[in-house]
């Protein structure tokens, strides 16, 4: 497209126009202004490929695994397949802190990106309060009696909050006489909060109900467990996420349609789409793409063993991106030396790629691709090389120019991911037993995936798991939460790390969300903004803002 073609294009197509070419009938769409909707009908009947984009563990030099997603479904679109897109919201953390905006880049974006980047049409915020006034039922049943026998240090749910704040991971609550029993708090990030979770895989209003009811808040003087129907505090939440429950319908710049819906982090979450906005792209396109977070260890994995299993969806291709720029960081090269010539370095960095397929291939049985995501600034003879070492392994490979070229820079890998879709061999399988003990999921998930010579609970850890299983929830999937640049839970071994133990120090019980979180290294639930947080570069002049992208 030319740059006149794009400015056309940002102003976009009526959200009804967009309705219609998937359709969905307007009196089934709640209009949010002129570019974005909510779909109120939330019946489902899905039917369409499903395609996940994911990528090796991401690095500083950046891997466009969303503007990659974006680019191929508008290079669907022009081969007049119909396609629809999936994806996650922003969270306000990471585009004030360290990454910006999450819409996509170049030509390959969805619009209206400020409104995306921003509140977008709320979700967020009723997700937020909804999570806060059960932690404040909590604090109020204490404070009006107690009839529970609530243990005051026994609170497991958190309070959330969707900035980045690390003042907030350790805080005191209920200081003075008049305000409560004085305890401990900490505030999760909103993206990994229980609620979150449930909206993004409830099926629908009473599903919704049903599952925010389930939620562990606490134990009692005798350790019995209490949930927020006990608090009865589940009605209250989902009339405050009567609405967010709704996924929300835009567009690319290209006009493909895009339903946007839930934002979980797959470092710390489970890192998927909403299961609502999935199966709704599914039943009103052929074609779905949607992506999980962060590397194929992270966002992928959870994708497959924890959504797929809930939603009972197979996936039908994989596409796993990766850059030049982030294989030779995997390499050892360092960010400053990027621009030069180094084949060494990109054949070992090329290993943490081939353990991300070997897990797609080998342990999933999916077909994969891979998307090099080109740069301007990539040398030919190092893209050729990684073409010809994957070719020579027989895995198929495809150059991707998105960003610069939308649709078009798509197109040789979109046909690749059709060919895939109806030929390529596909038996999906999970990477555990459900039935299997939380400790054995966890190793599984750990040795299979991660690559990992052993796994080390702490006792808190092993206390914990004995406690869910004896509550009966020892048969639900596993979350693990841990850095996203490594396979390994150590941010500093990069590439493809061997004898490494990874380290669990907590579980949590996501009763509520249907899964159980093993909190592995130093990874935290509440993120601090790095020495100079993207905020700081943000203008807004005549009512125009630049520095959010």
């Amino acid at each position: 497209m030319t740059d006149i073609e794009i400015a056309g294009r940002v102003r976009g197509k009526k959200i009804q126009d967009i309705a219609k070419f998937l359709g969905i009938e307007e009196s089934d769409i709640e209009i949010y202004g002129t570019k974005k909707a909510k779909i109120k009908n939330l019946s489902v009947n899905p039917k369409a490929k499903l395609i996940l984009v994911t990528a090796i563990n991401p690095t500083s030099a950046g891997e466009g695994k969303t503007t990659v997603s974006i680019g191929l479904a508008d290079a669907f679109n022009m081969l007049q397949k119909k396609v629809c897109l999936s994806l996650r919201e922003p969270s306000l953390g990471p585009v004030f802190g360290l990454k910006g905006g999450a819409t996509g880049g170049g030509y390959s974006q969805v619009i209206p990106m400020e409104d995306i980047n921003l509140h977008f049409t709320g979700d967020f915020h009723a997700i937020t309060s909804a999570n806060n006034l059960l932690a404040s039922f909590i604090d109020n049943h204490i404070y009006q009696g107690n009839a529970l026998n609530i243990n005051p240090d026994k609170i497991v749910f958190n309070r959330c909050l969707d900035l980045n704040d690390r003042a907030l991971r350790d805080i005191i609550v209920a200081c003075g006489e008049k305000n409560g029993i004085k305890r401990e708090e900490k505030f999760n990030i909103t993206a990994a909060s229980e609620i979150m979770a449930i909206l993004c895989l409830c099926a629908d209003m009473e599903d919704l109900k049903k599952r925010l009811g389930n939620i562990l808040v606490a134990y009692d003087t005798s350790n019995r467990p209490i949930y927020a129907r006990d608090l009865k505090a589940e009605n209250a939440m989902t009339i405050l996420l009567k609405d967010a429950i709704k996924p929300n319908l835009v567009q690319t710049l290209y006009g493909t349609p895009a339903i946007i819906h839930g934002g979980p982090f797959a470092n710390i979450a489970h890192g998927c789409s909403s299961i609502l906005a999935t199966k709704l792209a599914m039943t009103y396109s052929d074609y779905t793409i949607t992506e999980a977070g962060f590397g194929a260890d992270l966002g992928a994995e959870k994708f497959f063993d924890t959504k797929c299993r809930i939603a009972n969806l197979a996936p039908d291709a994989v596409i796993l991106v990766a850059t030049i720029r982030a294989l030779k960081l995997h390499g050892g090269v360092s960010k400053d030396d990027l621009t030069k010539k180094n084949i060494q370095a990109l054949k070992i960095g090329m290993e943490n790629l081939y353990k991300h397929i070997e897990n797609i291939k080998d342990v999933f049985i999916l077909p994969v691709v891979v998307a090099i995501n080109r740069f301007d600034s990539d040398f030919q003879e190092e893209v050729d090389f990684v073409k010809k070492e994957l070719k020579s392994k027989r895995i198929r490979v495809k150059e991707t120019t998105t960003w610069k070229d939308g649709a078009k820079g798509g197109v040789d890998l979109a046909k690749e991911v059709i060919d895939m879709c109806d030929n390529a061999f596909s038996n999906f399988e999970y990477c555990y037993d459900l039935d299997d003990t939380i400790a054995n999921k966890i190793k599984a998930i750990s040795y299979k995936i991660y690559g990992a010579k052993d796994v080390m609970f702490t006792g808190k850890s092993l206390l914990q798991i004995k406690e869910i299983e004896n509550l009966g929830y020892g048969n639900l999937p596993v979350i693990i939460a841990k850095t996203q640049y490594s396979l390994s839970d150590d941010p500093k071994l990069i590439g493809r790390p061997q004898d490494f133990v990874i380290k669990i120090k907590e579980i949590q019980l996501r009763a509520g969300a249907g899964f159980i979180v093993a909190i592995a290294g130093k990874i935290l639930l509440m993120p601090g903004l790095p020495k100079h947080p993207a905020g700081e570069s943000m203008i807004i002049e005549n009512g125009k803002i630049s520095g959010l992208f």
